[in-house]
């Protein structure tokens, strides 16, 4: 990496919270407040229909009073689902949240997974993620249609809402039609946070016309930024702002060696392995890790999946990221509320709207 490639934005941190054969609200909680104590942007919780567990949603919803500031990134499945109901809950996550919400956009390719809908066949990968993308695109149009002035609450009229503005989506996808509006009012960041996991290439084509946030799984800084760079790239090309995507390495963190040296053949840094790049040491290596491949522009900052979640997480606040904020590499505190002010993205103007103001 060249000095001319360096990062120009804040480092970006979250984290994994994801806890095997936990069902209760209570274990999820205690990983997201500490995620929170360490100021990171967001957390993230899995879900899939190929694995037993909790609707991640559902769980975010739920300790979402119980947090303040931290960002709550859930998996939502979009094979399968209906994206009027997908955008329904996720609006909802952010209204609960105060501005919080995320989610992190899947596909299920698998037949047994078809098999519990019964309402179609797998489909390829490639058409999956069209979809995918498909439904993103729906969200933001749902979540617009409602202006973010449409609620009047005119008490001595009786009126609720401005019905002019109300809108119609009438959107014709490749394997849905919605028509709109959307049942639940503008969230409170316009457009909750899009994450999509880029590393394979159907996915990656999603991220860079849909992302807020992409995620790629690398071994090496110059991985990392390969990505980044074909990312920022593909998304000028569909007329987005490069600016405006954070990519962030997806590393598996196993910190159980304590304060003690990388393990030997890690050389300080992650080894590819089934799972995805793993980093096996210290919280000091890892701090070191972190501030280099940021500094270099490699990327705009890491979601780190815990091994262990309660032990790495703790491990990986209370000393890696300590060890960044003391440095002067990560802050020590939310400078904003929503999660799109952690990320440094603005909130998208309503579509409506602009047009209305517009005039041309």
């Amino acid at each position: 990496m060249t000095a001319s490639a360096a990062c120009r934005g804040p480092l970006h941190l979250a984290a994994a919270i994801d806890q095997p054969g936990a069902y209760a609200a209570a274990p999820y909680t205690e990983l997201a407040l500490l995620a929170e104590r360490g100021a990171l942007d967001f957390v993230t919780l899995g879900d899939s229909f190929a694995e037993h567990g909790p609707d991640a949603l559902a769980v975010l919803s739920r300790i979402a009073p119980a947090t303040g500031r931290v960002g709550l990134v859930p998996t939502v499945t979009t094979t399968h689902t209906e994206p009027f109901h997908v955008q329904a809950a996720v609006a909802t996550l952010d209204w609960v949240s105060h501005g919080r919400a995320g989610w992190a956009v899947d596909v299920s390719v698998t037949e047994a997974e078809a098999r519990l809908f019964g309402r179609r066949r797998a489909a390829p990968a490639e058409a999956l993620w069209r979809e995918a993308g498909e439904v993103a695109d729906v969200a933001r149009r749902l979540w617009d249609s409602w202006e973010d002035d449409a609620e009047i609450r005119d008490v001595a009229t009786g009126r609720f809402i401005d019905r002019d503005k109300l809108h119609y989506v009438d959107f014709e996808g490749g394997t849905f039609s919605v028509r709109g509006p959307s049942i639940v009012p503008r969230p409170p960041q316009g457009n909750p946070v899009v994450v999509v996991d880029a590393t394979t290439g159907h996915a990656r084509e999603t991220a860079a016309r849909h992302a807020d946030v992409a995620l790629v799984r690398a071994a090496s800084p110059e991985q990392a930024g390969a990505a980044r760079a074909e990312l920022h790239r593909r998304a000028a090309e569909l007329g987005r702002e490069p600016g405006q995507l954070r990519v962030l390495a997806a590393l598996v963190v196993d910190l159980g060696g304590g304060e003690h040296a990388a393990q030997p053949g890690h050389g300080g840094g992650p080894l590819p392995t089934a799972g995805g790049p793993l980093y096996r040491g210290g919280p000091v290596d890892l701090a070191d890790l972190i501030a280099g491949w940021h500094g270099a522009g490699a990327v705009d900052g890491f979601h780190l999946t815990p091994v262990e979640p309660r032990r790495d997480l703790e491990r990986l606040v209370n000393g890696t990221v300590s060890l960044l904020q003391h440095r002067g590499v990560f802050r020590t505190f939310y400078p904003g509320a929503t999660l799109r002010e952690h990320l440094g993205l603005a909130r998208p103007a309503n579509r409506h709207a602009a047009l209305a103001g517009d005039p041309s």
